[in-house]
């Protein structure tokens, strides 16, 4: 059972499990590895800076940070910065508010390839605005700015605003101060360079606190997380389902039955694991879950509390699809240092690494820390307030760490006949076959896998995919199972 293929890479030698991808190639398995680690933060306001957020163009592979810059009258400004290695540069500030601006919010519509930013104006009655960008170069133009609240007062936080993959809309959700504070979202449709809104929706019948959000691309639903002020300042998340430009709301569901007090809770969607985590303080020690979204409810698995080790707030979460962690970044309360972790989920349960400090300095926790995911340089951004420098919004590009394997369970093909240069066919003794080249030291009648590495052994724990029964030192039967 040899059969030709073309490699996608060069294979290195014979007795290398090789899979199949998608394109009919094969490629030697392998593993990604690395380490977590912070470069230089890197300043990007003339002033002291205010309501940080943070958002990735994939179609132009820039960061696009988003600030209230008390260098430049307290405007509303943008920072086009692009990634090389662990550094980062910005092109000249544009602004996109001539009024003191809090309380932003950016996402990146990958439909129209629009970043949107959304804010308060404190120069006009603290209403909510929401304006188009377009990213050229290392520069940003923006269309005419929106109101999205009425004459309302709105509140929000770094990661307010969402891109609904399902519906293509943006969903803007915030606190509506005027209304006595509830949970309400706002569906907003692109055209151009203007963003038009449906009707605002109210989440809840009670006061919400530093509303995030994130969208669930499994269950095309997005996920609101707060802090309950109607209900004992408790952890709550409610789901909500865009139609059109509507949205509707299920029932809110609590964390857990304690008071929080803090800034900085936040919600992470892992889209591998299809689970959300929130991440929050309560009693001093940083707690988090994991959420199960179900039709249009949510549940939660047991709370892990102190994961950080030290106290700490300010937290703000995104995906890395690198290693398939989900990459925090916050204040630790104790030291004031700025820290960074990733955590991985395995059904309910979440499992944290150990801090990394990115910041030695007084790093702020009100509204300062913002993160994205840069996928064409595998790096994640951290914006943040360095209050030991005079607040100046800096920012710092993070190297995830972890091992991926390229290997499942469903690719794993077979093993090499021989070495394949790049482009090159060779043969491939498959599943069903018997390995007979390149395979030494084997114990006749044992069970052999293909690891995560590429190697061969015995050992059996994930991420390692059985290939067969060894029939001699040499030889190897690729049992076909399925």
């Amino acid at each position: 059972k040899q059969v030709s293929f073309v490699a996608d890479g060069a294979i290195s030698a014979a007795g290398k499990p090789v899979i199949l991808n998608g394109a009919g190639t094969v490629t030697e398995v392998s593993a990604t590895t690395g380490t977590l680690a912070a470069g230089g933060a890197v300043q990007f306001t003339s002033g002291s800076a205010n309501s940080n957020s943070i958002a990735f163009d994939s179609d132009s592979n820039k960061v696009v940070l988003v600030t209230c810059d008390y260098g430049a009258s307290g405007y509303g400004q943008a920072y086009v910065g692009t990634v090389s290695g662990t550094g980062i540069s910005y092109g000249t500030p544009v602004t996109f508010n001539s009024g003191f601006t809090s309380q932003t919010t950016a996402t990146f519509d990958s439909d129209s390839n629009k970043v949107v930013i959304a804010w308060r104006d404190d120069s006009d009655g603290d209403k909510g605005y929401c304006v188009v960008g377009t990213v050229s170069g290392t520069t940003i133009s923006f269309g005419t700015e929106n109101n999205f609240s009425g004459s309302n007062k709105a509140r929000m936080t770094a990661s307010s605003a969402v891109f609904d993959s399902n519906s293509n809309k943006v969903v803007i959700c915030y606190s509506d101060q005027t209304n006595s504070y509830y949970p309400t979202a706002i569906v907003g449709t692109i055209s151009g360079t203007t963003i038009s809104f449906g009707t605002k929706v109210q989440g809840a019948s009670s006061a919400a606190w530093e509303v995030s959000a994130v969208f669930d691309s499994t269950s095309n639903q997005v996920v609101m997380f707060y802090r309950d002020d109607g209900n004992s300042d408790y952890p709550t998340a409610v789901v909500a389902t865009v139609s059109g430009t509507s949205i509707s709301f299920g029932t809110a569901a609590v964390v857990e039955s304690l008071t929080l007090t803090t800034y900085g809770k936040c919600i992470g969607y892992h889209p591998v694991a299809d689970k959300v985590l929130v991440a929050y303080t309560a009693s001093s020690d940083a707690s988090a879950a994991v959420g199960t979204v179900s039709g249009t409810g949510i549940s939660f698995g047991t709370v892990v509390t102190d994961f950080t080790g030290e106290n700490a707030n300010g937290f703000q979460i995104t995906y890395e699809s690198l290693f398939q962690t989900l990459v925090i970044s916050y204040a630790n309360s104790q030291s004031s240092r700025g820290e960074v972790l990733q955590v991985t989920i395995s059904g309910t349960v979440p499992t944290f690494g150990s801090p990394v400090t990115f910041e030695t300095d007084n790093v702020s926790t009100e509204r300062s820390i913002a993160t994205c995911f840069d996928s064409s340089n595998n790096k994640v951004v951290t914006a943040f307030i360095n209050v030991g420098d005079s607040s100046k919004g800096e920012a710092v590009v993070i190297t995830p760490g972890g091992s991926l394997s390229n290997m499942t369970a469903s690719n794993l093909l077979g093993i090499s006949d021989a070495a394949i240069s790049d482009t090159a066919s060779g043969n491939i003794t498959v599943k069903g076959g018997i390995a007979v080249n390149g395979l030494t030291s084997l114990t006749p009648g044992t069970d052999y896998y293909a690891q995560g590495d590429g190697t061969i052994s015995t050992v059996t724990t994930s991420p390692a995919v059985k290939l067969g029964r060894a029939l001699s030192a040499t030889s190897i039967d690729l049992e076909y199972q399925s």
